[in-house]
């Protein structure tokens, strides 16, 4: 018996249709900045498998990179390449290089960047200087985190239990910002 689709489904899956069936590997519409160990399995996980239904080609490390691959070229490649980028905040998100040096590329390369604050508060965000970076280094990486801590953003709570109902939310909101980049 073949599904029917709610209309509110019906109408995201013919808004995306016009997407090529086969999605050019070479091209990134969405980077999903995020601190794997916090969120990989939850919101970010959640919204790269979102993203490919609707034949958007996102970026999300687990799933992008091949062995082989080399991190910073491939990762410096997909932020200039993509359209927007989706920055998932997390407790731990300031501790990784990785996630700031990420977002210091999505920010100077000026993509429209949507924060998603996951059981963080922009408040509580902070550059750490641990002295592995230079001082230059770390003057970006709290310039890029400031810029994104004062953008309008989401907020996702995963102690409340009700995360495919926040899941929902969020892929809305965040389609509403793909729609302004003409995707």
């Amino acid at each position: 018996m073949p599904r029917l689709l709610a209309p509110c489904s019906k109408l995201a899956y013919t808004r995306y249709i016009r997407k090529p069936t086969i999605p050019n590997p070479n091209r990134c519409d969405i980077f999903i900045n995020h601190r794997g160990i916090d969120t990989k399995k939850t919101i970010s996980g959640l919204l790269y498998d979102h993203f490919n239904r609707l034949r958007l080609n996102s970026f999300l490390d687990s799933k992008s990179l091949k062995p082989g691959d080399r991190l910073f070229v491939e990762i410096n490649a997909a932020i200039k390449e993509c359209s927007v980028g989706v920055a998932v905040f997390s407790p731990r998100y300031c501790d990784s290089y990785f996630c700031l040096h990420e977002l210091t590329k999505l920010m100077e390369n000026k993509k429209r960047v949507i924060p998603i604050f996951c059981d963080i508060k922009p408040s509580e965000l902070c550059v750490k200087d641990d002295g592995t970076c230079s001082d230059a280094e770390i003057e970006r990486f709290q310039s890029a985190l400031e810029e994104a801590k004062y953008t309008v953003g989401l907020t996702f709570d995963t102690s409340n239990g009700y995360a495919l109902s926040q899941s929902y939310s969020l892929f809305y909101n965040v389609h509403q910002n793909l729609t302004l980049c003409g995707l």
